[in-house]
């Protein structure tokens, strides 16, 4: 096990790298194709939409990048998505997955409904992203990058498409769902499931959001910002983290589907890869503090794959959202898995 914290800035300022997006020898695609698949939990195949994004340098070797269940198509901003990207600060020219030397291929995540079946896996995920190689006349990428749930469907895809993976790089995602976070995620689930029979949707999906920050947070966090006296107002005691978590509930809200939800966070406990079927060159990222996906678990990964895979393991208070805050530890790990023979 190797433990790596190295200090990362930004080789030059967002402006500069959207005008080299825009350059004759850049692709940027924010598309859809068809594709057909059989579902793990149907009987029959049917045609699916898969949403796209392609972005960087052409003829560039082809990185996969996808995050946790509420990441999308949108790693970074395009032409054609000018907002924020769930990995804005690791994608892009100049960054750690570096739009001047790679391509980038991101996709929209498959709910059941999508599937028109009664739930979806990570392995539907990761033939979804197979027919969408094939497709784009895509015969092999040269890494995926996955983080959380993004990291599960990579090692799924590895399992069953390893000869057209070069690398893979799972980030806080392991071969197995944690029967701890998979409990937290079944009381989240019914929570939504509860609002869906009575009516009250929005209320419930963000109380579900609110438990899942609890989790997705580390102890330490949340003493560090938490830890002062609740505020008697309305009429009651409000604790110190209850107006941010109410917060992160709202905005979860505005964003996302109730039954794309369940699905979604069914499919992470659904979730259940052999090690010993991935073939392909592995490097992991744990987080020390990090309660959904524990150390442990992906230790218990890293022995299943053999001697070649490497473990490395950052300090952060963020707990499992470390991979989207800890840019300055993760990038240059980023780029020496990318560059690596």
């Amino acid at each position: 096990m190797t433990f790596h914290a190295t200090a990362y800035a930004a080789s030059q300022d967002p402006a500069s790298a959207a005008q080299q997006l825009h350059a004759p020898s850049q692709v940027c695609e924010r598309s859809s194709r068809l594709i057909r698949l059989l579902p793990q939990h149907a009987q029959t195949s049917r045609e699916v939409c898969v949403n796209f994004l392609r972005i960087g340098a052409a003829h560039a070797p082809v990185v996969v990048v996808q995050g946790g269940i509420s990441a999308g198509r949108d790693a970074c901003s395009s032409a054609e998505h000018a907002g924020q990207g769930w990995w804005q600060e690791q994608v892009g020219a100049g960054y750690a997955i570096d739009l001047r030397q790679y391509q980038v291929l991101a996709i929209d995540w498959l709910a059941a409904g999508d599937l028109d079946a009664p739930a979806v896996s990570s392995f539907d995920q990761a033939e979804a992203l197979a027919g969408l190689l094939d497709a784009l006349h895509i015969e092999r990428v040269h890494a995926y990058v996955g983080a959380s749930y993004g990291g599960m469907v990579g090692l799924a895809f590895a399992a069953r498409h390893g000869r057209r993976l070069g690398r893979l790089l799972a980030i806080a995602g392991a071969h197995r769902a944690d029967p701890l976070a998979g409990a937290q995620r079944a009381v989240q689930r019914n929570m939504v499931r509860f609002g869906l029979e009575t009516g009250h949707v929005d209320e419930a999906l963000s109380l579900a959001r609110q438990l899942a920050m609890t989790t997705y947070r580390g102890s330490e966090e949340f003493r560090q910002r938490f830890s002062g006296d609740a505020e008697f107002r309305d009429g009651r005691f409000h604790l110190p983290a209850e107006d941010w978590l109410a917060h992160a509930g709202a905005r979860f809200v505005e964003r996302f589907d109730a039954r794309r939800y369940l699905s979604l966070s069914e499919s992470i406990d659904l979730h259940s890869v052999q090690p010993a079927q991935i073939k392909v060159p592995v490097s992991l990222i744990g987080i020390a503090s990090d309660r959904v996906v524990p150390l442990a678990d992906l230790c218990a990964l890293q022995r299943g794959l053999g001697s070649g895979a490497s473990l490395s393991v950052i300090e952060s208070p963020y707990g499992h959202d470390a991979f989207l805050k800890e840019t300055a530890q993760l990038a240059p790990l980023l780029r020496e898995f990318l560059q690596s023979p």
